[in-house]
């Protein structure tokens, strides 16, 4: 018997100084019965991180032709795709290929950065591509809850988030960005 998704709800708030973007977003996450807490909040970030009234969730890890998060136009095209974690370098080639814009959220501490060392060179030739390292998720896990009151905001490329039971602050590194 095939395990489910478990079913999250978050009521995320988005103050994003650096963009001039502040909404309040009622999302819906399903967490594939493979992923760890930590992940599922890094898609949640990633979506605080580049939101927008058009940005969805798609299944991610469910299909390998989905993102985990990606942004279309009017006429169904790709406008946006977002990966998070450690992909195959393929992967994010392929995303480029049918997307205007792609965003690598990378987290994992070391194993990031030995998959940043990697993957480097190649990824660096996708003028379409920026890649986000984000070095401390491990709090994130502990925000995590089946009904989530988070807030996020963003100044100067810092952000910090706020839930129920406490807040922190992450420091993403830019490691390449769209050319």
């Amino acid at each position: 018997m095939a395990l489910k998704s478990t079913i999250h709800k978050a009521d995320l708030q988005v103050s994003n100084m650096d963009s001039n973007y502040y909404a309040a977003h009622s999302l819906t996450l399903a967490r594939h019965p493979s992923e760890t807490d930590e992940r599922l909040m890094v898609r949640l970030i990633a979506f605080a991180f580049f939101a927008s009234d058009s940005l969805a969730f798609g299944k991610g890890l469910s299909d390998d032709e989905e993102p985990d998060l990606w942004q279309k136009d009017l006429t169904g095209a790709i406008e946006l795709w977002i990966e998070v974690g450690l992909p195959d370098e393929r992967v994010l080639r392929k995303a480029c290929g049918r997307s205007d814009q792609v965003a690598l959220v990378l987290y994992g501490g070391r194993n990031a950065d030995m998959w940043w060392n990697q993957n480097s060179k190649a990824l660096l030739k996708l003028d379409n591509l920026t890649v986000i390292n984000l070095p401390d998720t491990e709090e994130l896990a502990n925000a995590a809850t089946r009904n989530m009151n988070i807030s996020c905001t963003i100044q100067d490329n810092e952000m910090l988030v706020t839930h129920d039971a406490g807040s922190f602050t992450l420091l993403p590194s830019v490691l390449k960005t769209f050319n």
